[in-house]
């Protein structure tokens, strides 16, 4: 995985899934993504499945008003939340918090090769404000 940033959509998975979110008028492929992780009876959460459900989960934190930094590789992401005339609703955010623990979770391949990095507490780091920004102080 070309990976350049802790952040959300510091990794090729996650821009490959924004390209992706174009696509859809509606938080079809948002709602989709987080049923991967949430719905994975895998032994481990394969990596990329948490990448791009972080990605996801940003774009839900954008569509709450609550974006992470300005990012000009997200300007597109931007404009697709800023076109999107969805409301996020308490059963998604029901699944984003489902997600969050999965990706979090020690059986998260995503987190394990982050713990393998010198990035790992600025990762957690990074998801634990997107936590915050999706489902409020409490959750983080």
């Amino acid at each position: 995985m070309g990976t350049w940033a802790t952040d959300a959509f510091g990794n090729d998975y996650a821009m490959d899934w924004a390209q992706d979110l174009h696509e859809y008028k509606t938080l079809e492929l948002v709602e989709t993504t987080l049923d991967n992780v949430i719905d994975s009876q895998e032994a481990e959460l394969e990596a990329p499945f948490a990448a791009e459900a972080l990605a996801a989960l940003e774009v839900i934190a954008r569509l709450l008003g609550k974006p992470g930094e300005e990012d000009p590789a997200t300007a597109e992401v931007d404009k697709w939340v800023a076109a999107c005339k969805k409301k996020v609703t308490p059963p998604l955010l029901d699944k984003a918090r489902l997600a969050f623990d999965k990706i979090g979770a020690e059986a998260s391949e995503l987190r394990q090769l982050w713990q393998d990095s010198e990035h790992y507490a600025d990762w957690q780091a990074d998801v634990a404000a997107l936590r915050s920004r999706v489902l409020g102080a409490d959750a983080a």
